[in-house]
């Protein structure tokens, strides 16, 4: 195994005192431009991230574990969850994937250290975090692929949803949901248990792995009962939130009416939070939720179980996920020197040396009234 790179070889290759390098990370504005440049590229190309403090530097441990994801906030969520009484309603995707570490990192003894919306690169918030922590769990799209890559190097690194994101990556231990089978099963069960012909399917626009997998889903469901399905979505979302749902179905009817076509029977979104807004919208114009149009969603968010129609939605294992990640990180962790056997969520999968793991969590139907049942 290659020997750790410190902060003297970043100060060596780059040409400028450790102090500088030291600098360049803990404040950044009193190096100038072209030095800090200088010293990132070697430190980039070392594979160098700096140790958060000094026992992390005696021991190479830190206790930490780090979760990187971006920010999924949706104030309308959270205004809405604020009228229940359930504790949980507000909580969305990342919240259930962090509570499953939380859970984990305790059980293994560890800590868990939390950054969202890390928009760039190691040389700031990346790798401040880096420093800190035993491990990453890291979210589909969060960090860019050269810097995982650096990352990779000095610390195990799991990640989280979608499917690997390039051959640079295919190292490192990865964990998704079974999106498309989940969307093809809630198809099937809209259009050959309920009848329903005329559906349309709301994305995202941004390029997410997950909806596009859902979307493969939904189109071979529907190739499968022979109903027409065009090569992208029938309408995509700026951000998969409640109010972009809304606006989703809104637009959708209005689409129909200047067509004078006839609206879809059911509408199948990317997300619960995009489908909770949908109902709202639906609502607010007199169209009933299921009698005139079917909604769905994908998540299992608490909210989905909550509003009014109940959602019907696809139920990925959110906490189970997280759990997953920290078992495979302390496994990698403990087990550098030889192999081990992950236990708790990922009980069955055995972690040896440089064979990165591959885990695909089942996914569930849950059938409520807003598809008519329940």
């Amino acid at each position: 195994m290659s020997t750790v790179p410190t902060v003297y070889d970043v100060a060596e290759r780059s040409g400028v005192s450790i102090a500088t390098v030291s600098r360049v990370y803990r404040n950044p504005d009193s190096v100038r431009q072209q030095t800090r440049d200088r010293v990132l590229v070697a430190a980039r190309e070392l594979g160098y991230v700096p140790s958060g403090n000094a026992r992390g530097l005696a021991s190479r441990s830190t206790g930490v574990l780090g979760l990187c994801f971006p920010d999924y906030s949706d104030p309308d969520t959270e205004s809405e969850a604020g009228e229940s009484d359930d504790a949980d309603a507000a909580m969305l995707y990342s919240d259930q994937i962090i509570r499953g570490m939380e859970r984990a990192a305790r059980r293994h003894g560890y800590a868990l250290l939390i950054a969202a919306s890390l928009k760039v690169g190691p040389e700031s918030l990346v790798a401040k975090v880096a420093g800190r922590v035993d491990g990453f769990a890291v979210l589909a799209r969060t960090v860019p692929t050269e810097d995982l890559e650096v990352m990779s190097r000095r610390l195990p690194v799991v990640m989280l949803a979608g499917p690997r994101e390039s051959e640079q990556l295919d190292h490192l231990d990865h964990i998704e949901v079974a999106n498309e089978d989940g969307e093809r099963e809630l198809t099937r069960h809209l259009l050959a248990d309920h009848g329903l012909s005329r559906l349309a399917f709301i994305g995202s626009a941004e390029d997410s792995p997950d909806v596009a997998a859902r979307f493969r889903g939904y189109r071979a469901a529907c190739a499968a009962a022979g109903v027409p399905v065009g090569d992208v979505p029938d309408l995509r979302a700026p951000t998969m939130t409640q109010a972009e749902g809304a606006r989703a179905a809104d637009a959708l009817l209005d689409r129909a009416a200047a067509e004078g076509t006839p609206p879809p029977q059911g509408m199948l979104f990317a997300n619960d939070q995009m489908a909770v807004g949908a109902l709202h919208a639906l609502e607010r114009r007199g169209v009933r939720v299921p009698d005139d149009i079917a909604v769905t969603g994908f998540d299992g968010i608490p909210l989905s179980r909550l509003v009014r129609p109940a959602l019907t939605t696809v139920r990925q294992p959110m906490r189970r996920m997280g759990e997953a990640a920290v078992e495979l990180l302390v496994q990698r962790l403990a087990g550098r020197n030889g192999n081990g056997t992950a236990t708790g969520a990922g009980s069955d999968l055995t972690v040896r040396p440089g064979v990165p793991v591959s885990l695909m969590l089942p996914v569930s139907v849950a059938r409520r009234a807003s598809c008519g049942c329940g």
